[in-house]
């Protein structure tokens, strides 16, 4: 599937995104310190599952085999037909109808483990999910046996049942978004409706046709 963006639905979403207000801080790459433009690099130290902005010069350098990070991809794919059933959902015991699944490595182990998370408004918090578990999903979804290790994840939005294949560092940009919008017990209209932009950003991104409709709920 391309990776392409639709220029008049890019320019929808900008468009709808502008009526929404976020900070506007400067960032730096978190290895030389240079200042960094709003679209940049991010790295990733697997042992301590933590991200870098990055300059483009730093990322190729620093990315490798053997090296300390790897860098993040910037590819978003929609997964058509995924199929993860309601007794499996059911059994990680999600408050919501949103969670990524990712595979980490360790510096202390050979194997990759699943981890799957959901965002709220302390952070992220992870679910229990067994190997087997994971096995049996993905024995139904051949696509996610592609999944980079460490750097992307299934991103899944149960209600509309979406699924996506994306950077890891999307995944920890929708946790903040989570964090910075949620308001008293049920999080508030702004939340959901920064998160709804969100998804549509998804989709677009991921060449996927999408009429913009602006949820007021």
């Amino acid at each position: 599937m391309s990776g392409r963006v639709p220029e008049a639905p890019l320019q929808a979403f900008q468009t709808l995104r502008r009526l929404v207000p976020k900070a506007d801080n400067a960032e730096h790459c978190g290895l030389c310190h240079q200042f960094l433009p709003p679209q940049h690099d991010h790295l990733l130290d697997p042992r301590e599952h933590r991200l870098l902005c990055s300059c483009q010069a730093c990322a190729l350098l620093f990315d490798g085999p053997g090296r300390q990070y790897k860098r993040v991809p910037k590819t978003i794919r929609f997964v058509k037909d995924c199929e993860i059933g309601d007794p499996e959902w059911e059994a990680l015991s999600i408050p919501i109808g949103i969670a990524f699944f990712v595979k980490q490595s360790a510096h202390d182990r050979a194997d990759a483990r699943i981890a799957a998370y959901y965002p709220s408004p302390a952070g992220p918090v992870e679910s229990l999910l067994s190997l087997d578990a994971w096995q049996e999903i993905e024995s139904r979804n051949s696509e996610l046996a592609q999944l980079e290790t460490d750097t992307e994840a299934l991103l899944v939005n149960r209600a509309a049942r979406e699924y996506f294949v994306l950077p890891i560092d999307e995944c920890y940009r929708l946790v903040g978004l989570m964090r910075t919008h949620w308001k008293g017990l049920s999080g508030g209209a702004e939340v959901w409706r920064e998160i709804q932009l969100f998804f549509e950003e998804m989709k677009i991104r991921a060449g996927v046709n999408q009429t913009f409709q602006l949820s007021h709920a």
